[in-house]
């Protein structure tokens, strides 16, 4: 990932100069009717139809998987053995350590936290809601659904900023150190949402190994994008799991993934890897819940990709459709914006994101301006806790789900409500 070198903190006030120009273009763009939608990391229809064929698998009569199981009955808690086996793979862990459930990794998240709440964790006190407090660290820009979570649990939430490796690992370590009702950490590793930074093998290793005051200390590793790539460069992302248990934390990382973005996005199949304590931890009150996943689902995706090589195959087919997509929202940017200070944007190599700052204040404007012209864009502040960014200058573009030129059109209007918005404070 590259990011602009310089966060815009100043509008020059020379760019007033250019307030009724930029003010007669953004009355042409009204005036084109527009409604495009920035707003979600969602496949387009042309990338769900890449698993069409998964709508007759496996099949009539096609029901028993490779140990011999009717996969239309109950039972399995753990998953498929074959489908394990293929993401076990691709993310790096044992498949003793991989579960394999539903649709929604974030259900995963939500579960796991629950549990934690109600139970406590292996190597904890007790149930976290016995605690006076329980505190999440939680990386900004980030995901508004990881802080959704905490929020509706009561979980307290607080920041740290996010670095081109990753989260501000000092930051974290002295959050951690002495204060053990810091019980958590959300982190994704590869491609973060939104501003898609990786975190490194230093990084990594540091935040699996540092001292925490809570001995049933968390990070919450949601692999979302780890085979998201948007170049043919596939970035590896650091093995956590592995890296805490030879740091001697072996239960610390929690690992989440989904095929919600490989195949179809309301009807995939997510995923938990772990050290074995933790697995048997989540098994044991899923049991209570659950008398087996979707096995006919996890069978035809299995039989889908046929091994890891097929789900790397099957991705490069959605790299030739996004690509070009986030190549017109920079190279847009770029071309409008070029020098003027007024927005800096990241310029990501996978996941569904591009992160942009505009100048401090600006954020919300921007948004409301481009509502207004027909463009819906995420609200501001929703990339930090509870929805308030201190600074009012992030807004997260998701260019994944309309078409090519739709992008091109809105990406043309967002540059267009950028200006028009930092003319407008330069002019006050």
């Amino acid at each position: 990932m590259s990011t602009s070198p310089d966060h815009a903190t100043a509008v020059d006030p020379e760019l007033s100069t250019r307030l009724p120009e930029l003010r007669e273009q953004y009355a042409a763009l009204q005036a084109r009717d527009l409604s495009l939608d920035l707003t979600r990391g969602k496949p387009s229809a042309e990338q769900l139809d890449l698993s069409e064929p998964l709508l007759s698998l496996p099949g009539e009569g096609n029901h028993t998987a490779a140990s011999g199981t009717d996969v239309r009955n109950y039972g399995g808690l753990d998953g498929l053995p074959e489908l394990r086996e293929i993401f076990a793979e691709l993310l790096g862990v044992p498949v003793r350590q991989l579960l394999a459930q539903d649709n929604a990794s974030l259900r995963l998240m939500y579960d796991c936290l629950v549990q934690a709440v109600l139970f406590g964790v292996p190597g904890g006190d007790g149930p976290w809601s016995a605690e006076e407090s329980v505190t999440f660290v939680c990386p900004v820009p980030g995901y508004d659904r990881h802080f959704a979570i905490c929020e509706e649990l009561g979980i307290r939430m607080v920041t740290v900023p996010m670095t081109p490796d990753g989260p501000d690992v000092e930051a974290v370590a002295a959050l951690v150190a002495d204060d053990p009702s810091v019980k958590g950490l959300w982190c994704v590793p590869t491609y973060a949402n939104p501003d898609g930074s990786v975190v490194s093998e230093d990084v990594a290793r540091r935040l699996v190994s540092m001292p925490a005051a809570a001995p049933d200390f968390r990070i919450f590793w949601d692999n979302a994008y780890a085979v998201h790539h948007l170049t043919e460069h596939e970035t590896k992302t650091a093995n956590a799991i592995e890296l805490a248990a030879e740091a001697g934390n072996p239960d610390r990382v929690l690992m989440f993934a989904s095929t919600s973005k490989v195949t179809f996005a309301g009807a995939g199949v997510s995923f938990l890897a772990s050290s074995p304590a933790n697995i048997d931890w989540f098994t044991e009150h899923l049991a209570f819940r659950s008398i087996g996943p979707d096995k006919v689902n996890q069978l035809r995706h299995a039989q889908f990709f046929g091994d890891a090589a097929g789900v790397r195959a099957h991705m490069a087919r959605h790299r030739e459709i996004l690509a070009p997509k986030f190549s017109a929202v920079t190279s847009i940017l770029t071309e409008r914006l070029g020098d003027a200070g007024v927005a800096t944007w990241t310029d990501p190599d996978g996941g569904y994101f591009v992160s942009v700052d505009v100048a401090p204040g600006l954020a919300s404007r921007v948004v409301e301006l481009a509502g207004e012209a027909g463009i819906k864009l995420t609200p501001a502040g929703a990339t930090f806790p509870y929805g308030k960014d201190p600074q009012d200058r992030n807004i997260r573009l998701a260019p994944s789900m309309p078409p090519l030129a739709e992008v091109e059109v809105a990406m043309d209007g967002v540059a267009t409500c950028i200006l028009l918005a930092a003319a407008e404070a330069a002019a006050a």
